[in-house]
């Protein structure tokens, strides 16, 4: 599947800015305070949404697990005015408890179904695996289930229970049901 020009124009820039707020002028890894700082900000920088949404995204960096991503990828496709409402894609994107006050505040706003749309898939877009990240994928998911792991009980939230749940659900089915829902047609 081709990125949509949108997706593709704000891709490095969401990167830019995690890079910009992990580690500190002495190298030390800082992103956690930082991340806690932005989201303290949550009242200035929805003002940014739809100007900056890479900027405001980062909020939520950590806060997502996606439990179906053919249909993420289906939203990477799509353009900035392309979006499905935010309430048709609660099987894709499930959201952590802090992630989730956050959405709701961003939620009331006139664009906060489309920036939590954008938010999300910024975010998966920075988690999925390029084609070059399979040569090392053996080591790379060992490393990943250790520190991923660690990093979602840090969070106050244990999806490694969501990911058993979510096993025993048809992903294929459910995708392609949630795609054609929205208007694409079934793939045979």
């Amino acid at each position: 599947m081709k990125m949509s020009a949108f997706f593709r124009a704000l891709r490095s820039s969401y990167q830019a800015e995690i890079d910009d707020l992990t580690f500190d002028s002495e190298g030390r890894d800082v992103l956690r305070q930082r991340l806690l700082e932005k989201r303290g900000q949550i009242t200035f920088l929805r003002q940014m949404m739809e100007m900056s949404p890479e900027m405001v995204a980062v909020v939520f960096h950590g806060g997502f697990h996606f439990g179906l991503p053919v249909v993420m990828e289906q939203l990477l496709t799509l353009e900035s005015d392309e979006f499905p409402d935010w309430s048709s894609l609660r099987d894709a994107v499930q959201l952590t408890p802090w992630a989730q006050e956050l959405a709701d505040t961003l939620l009331q706003e006139p664009q906060g179904d489309w920036f939590m749309t954008v938010a999300a898939t910024l975010e998966y877009l920075y988690q999925r695996p390029t084609p070059h990240h399979h040569e090392g994928a053996a080591h790379a998911e060992d490393a990943e289930s250790t520190h991923g792991a660690a990093h979602r009980r840090d969070q106050g939230y244990d999806f490694d229970k969501d990911d058993e749940l979510h096993r025993d659900h048809d992903h294929e089915e459910s995708s392609a049901q949630w795609l054609e829902d929205q208007g694409f047609d079934r793939k045979e």
